[in-house]
């Protein structure tokens, strides 16, 4: 008996020096690895970020997209539509063209659930199928309207904020990037673009080529504008502040009148929903009561 509580009292000692020696080993080498390197390199190196939604959508979708063939031409342009929507990542390619497959099975499979198949027949399938195929285009090119949208608002508030840097004192350079870095709250898309133009110019391109790629990369017409006059100024010598000023006003001005025009547009779309929905209800509320007491006078009459 004395034994056994010998041995357990002994087994138990040498597990807590054990556990003792181990914890202090690891906080000696948490001491110096922080003494080693800084405290966030430490955890990027040790954990992995957590994988997000849309990184898990891209895993399934992306290895669909090798059933569906494709050429150099095709992939060109579908990355520059991508470019333009935002998503410049090589993925989204993959993505993309792996959510063309994956739609209209998709849309096959909810024809299927809900009943439409039996009532319209294999032709329901053909259209499903279409339709599906169609979805991610229609998608991707109402991602690139909203967006052209944003950056052609947004662009006058960045050519006032470079106008401001210029006069502190700035380069241009210097007061493009300054005004990229002030529009990451408000207006991010456009500080993106800003300092993608910035990192260009860094590589060792032109200023006139970085503006000329800014506009055909974002497909706006004000940018491409934009990157003409900054190109006549640089060739001419002319002062940069007042030709960024001129276009500033003139992008209002614009703004200000495709608002005038689209509200005047409002009558004639107006006459739709009037020939529809509400001349039939008045025609209700009007000629109604008067048609029930002609046919009641009808029938009296006949009878």
């Amino acid at each position: 008996m004395a034994l056994a509580i010998l041995t357990f009292v002994t087994a138990f000692l040498l597990i807590t020096i054990a556990a003792g020696l181990k914890s202090s080993g690891n906080s000696t080498l948490r001491r110096l690895s922080k003494a080693v390197a800084p405290p966030a390199v430490i955890n990027i190196l040790a954990e992995k970020p957590p994988e997000t939604a849309g990184e898990k959508v891209a895993r399934i979708v992306e290895p669909f997209q090798r059933v569906l063939p494709k050429s150099s031409a095709e992939v060109s342009v579908v990355q520059q539509r991508l470019v333009r929507a935002g998503y410049r990542d090589k993925k989204c390619i993959n993505v993309f063209y792996g959510a063309k497959v994956l739609s209209p099975l998709l849309f096959c499979l909810l024809i299927t659930l809900t009943g439409i198949s039996s009532m319209m027949g294999p032709f329901s399938y053909l259209m499903a199928a279409g339709l599906g195929f169609l979805v991610p285009d229609f998608w991707l090119g109402n991602r690139i309207k909203a967006r052209q949208t944003i950056l052609k608002l947004g662009l006058p508030d960045a050519l006032d904020l470079v106008i401001i840097c210029m006069e502190a004192g700035l380069g241009l350079d210097r007061a493009i990037q300054r005004a990229g870095e002030e529009m990451r709250v408000s207006q991010p898309e456009m500080a993106e673009e800003l300092e993608v133009r910035a990192l260009e110019q860094k590589a060792g391109r032109s200023r006139s080529e970085t503006w000329k790629n800014l506009g055909e990369r974002t497909g706006v017409e004000s940018i491409r504008a934009l990157a003409a006059i900054l190109t006549q100024a640089d060739k001419f010598g002319t002062s940069v502040g007042k030709a960024l000023r001129g276009h500033s006003e003139a992008l209002r001005v614009r703004r200000r009148q495709d608002a005038e025009e689209q509200a005047a547009r409002t009558t004639v779309k107006l006459i739709f929903p009037l020939v529809l929905f509400i001349f039939p209800a008045l025609f209700v509320v009007t000629l109604g009561p008067s048609m029930i007491i002609i046919i009641e006078e009808m029938q009296n009459f006949l009878n």
